[in-house]
């Protein structure tokens, strides 16, 4: 056995914390300003610029939770790479996503604000796969599962949605669920 490994030992890499106080011996971004300093919205800045801009294919750093938090469309692509695409969404009290399948695209979600429920089903007219979600709530969709997420909740439902490889298109901002129907979506 490798006298070094020891599959009990986990590393923790330096993070910034959710204030504006910069975190004693914390790193700093290229241009010397503390990680912390990008963290106001709507104009949360990365090292390339405002987070209602699709920052795809370059390197992007942002607060996921607050950016989720503090978004009020209904879906806006912030990162599409070749592999890769994270959005943002809100959806409203009694709204909800629209019954959809990827069939070649998994699809993580993470629930920040609100409560709601997702169905899942290997067919539209059987979302067997029944459950509560609220803050803090990571939800797995595999390629080709049938699902809807519905705001049961009081106030709008804020996630973030990562698809792999992309689902829309580079650049993608629906205001309100009007729009992304009209863009062909559900």
């Amino acid at each position: 056995m490798n006298n070094y490994y020891n599959p009990h030992l986990y590393y923790v890499v330096p993070m910034c914390n959710y204030g504006n106080m910069p975190v004693p011996g914390h790193w700093a971004m290229s241009n010397g300003r503390d990680a912390n300093y990008y963290t106001t919205y709507p104009n949360i800045q990365s090292n390339t610029g405002d987070v209602s801009l699709d920052q795809g294919k370059e390197p992007f750093v942002v607060n996921i939770n607050q950016a989720s938090r503090q978004n009020n469309t209904f879906r806006t692509a912030i990162w599409t790479g070749d592999n890769l695409q994270i959005t943002l969404m809100s959806i409203n009290v009694g709204e909800d996503v629209g019954l959809e399948l990827h069939s070649d695209a998994d699809q993580f979600l993470r629930i920040e604000e609100g409560q709601g429920l997702v169905q899942m089903g290997k067919d539209k007219d059987d979302l067997s796969f029944v459950r509560h979600v609220f803050d803090d709530s990571a939800i797995f969709v595999p390629a080709g599962i049938w699902h809807n997420l519905t705001n049961i909740g009081n106030i709008p439902l804020k996630l973030y949605s990562i698809y792999a490889p992309p689902e829309h298109p580079f650049g993608t901002i629906h205001n309100t669920k009007a729009d992304d129907i009209a863009a062909g979506g559900n």
